[in-house]
């Protein structure tokens, strides 16, 4: 991993920190924030796209798909309260649209955009990101809304989703085979009990914070994953990974439920593994904590937001080989017990049977003389 890349980490983490906070206290005001919702729906007014603001808010004359003519193709329409876009199934050659803060609950208008790039659709109604298949669209914004589903997501180009902040219970429909230039998938904040429909091994990007998720499962069909977040759930365990994800450099697992360091130990299948973050959870409390996990996971540069000073490794690697040496040295011991027994059953064995032969060899004799002097009885003598 590059410089760039590990600063690129660390600006994730300190992002992802702030958002925390904010889900926190967006946490705290569900139940209101759902009454209030259902209230302005009925109060809403419709309000559809007019020629007059599409007119104001088209930009960006670029050439059209076929090079013989000129187009504008970017549009901002976000925040005008809108409720209806039909309008845009004429306007085919945009590629960049941002129709976010509004108040859709329908954009299939869209389906008409086939050379659309770019989507910001956050902050409206939607009930679900279904589109038909479009052969360019590379990145979109479907947060906030109030999606179900992740039926529907399936365009060949897409690199990055954005579903944050909705009400997905369960990823179903994501086609690896549709969806093989997909780097990012962003799921924060809804309500997953599991990551089990994920199934794209080029993902390299994943954020499940905030759900419902009890235990990591599903790795090993990620095998291209680099980060995934998977703090503020309730995850007790550090079982689940698997070998086969030889590219994954961080996780986030702040603010779960894992209850010791011995649980760090489970994350030696990832080789490549170079920060990870267990702050605000059960384990972050035991004494020796970042040693430990340093003498757990040795590729480790990074827990929580502190690197490893090079006094740090020092003393990890002086009680990982001292610790290494009596383990050799108690393996031996049993080794030497364990040929001490074998070789006392072996000699109680031996014994054992050679009594037994000794006590057959007797009773042959005695049946022997038994016999001959049933044959030849003495005359007693007067």
């Amino acid at each position: 991993m590059s410089d760039d890349e590990t600063e690129q980490i660390i600006g994730n983490e300190e992002e992802d920190g702030i958002e925390i906070d904010r889900d926190k206290d967006e946490g705290a005001e569900d139940i209101q924030g759902d009454e209030e919702d259902h209230v302005e729906e009925e109060k809403i007014q419709p309000n559809p796209l007019s020629q007059e603001l599409i007119a104001d808010s088209l930009s960006l004359l670029c050439k059209t798909g076929d090079g013989l003519s000129h187009a504008y193709a970017q549009l901002d329409i976000h925040e005008r309260e809108l409720t209806n876009i039909d309008i845009l199934k004429s306007f085919i050659h945009l590629r960049y649209v941002d129709i976010s803060k509004n108040m859709l609950k329908d954009i299939s208008a869209l389906n008409y955009l086939t050379q659309l790039l770019t989507l910001k659709a956050e902050e409206n109604l939607l009930t679900s990101a279904k589109l038909d298949e479009m052969p360019y669209l590379q990145v979109a914004n479907f947060s906030h809304n109030k999606i179900t589903t992740t039926e529907g997501i399936n365009h060949p180009m897409l690199e990055h989703i954005n579903l944050n902040h909705n009400n997905i219970q369960e990823v179903t429909g994501l086609e690896a085979g549709k969806l093989s230039r997909l780097h990012t998938l962003e799921l924060r904040n809804n309500k997953l009990k599991s990551l089990e429909g994920i199934n794209l091994p080029n993902l390299k990007n994943l954020f499940v914070a905030s759900n419902l998720l009890k235990k990591i499962e599903g790795m090993s069909r990620l095998p291209g994953l680099n980060t995934i977040h998977l703090r503020e759930n309730q995850i007790e365990s550090l079982e689940g990974f698997s070998e086969l994800q030889m590219n994954l450099q961080y996780i986030n697992l702040r603010g779960n439920a894992i209850p010791n360091v011995r649980e760090v130990t489970k994350l030696k299948v990832l080789p490549m593994l170079r920060a990870v973050v267990l702050s605000e959870n059960p384990c972050a409390e035991e004494d020796d904590y970042r040693l430990e996990t340093l003498i757990a996971i040795r590729t480790l540069e990074r827990l929580d937001k502190d690197e490893y000073s090079p006094e740090e490794r020092s003393e990890a690697e002086e009680i990982a080989e001292k610790r290494r040496a009596e383990e050799e040295e108690k393996a031996i011991l049993e080794a030497q017990i364990m040929e001490e027994i074998e070789l006392t059953e072996k000699t109680l064995r031996e014994d054992f049977e050679n009594a037994e032969d000794n006590f057959y060899a007797e009773g042959e004799e005695t049946e022997h003389f038994e016999s001959t002097l049933g044959e030849n009885p003495a005359a007693p003598e007067f």
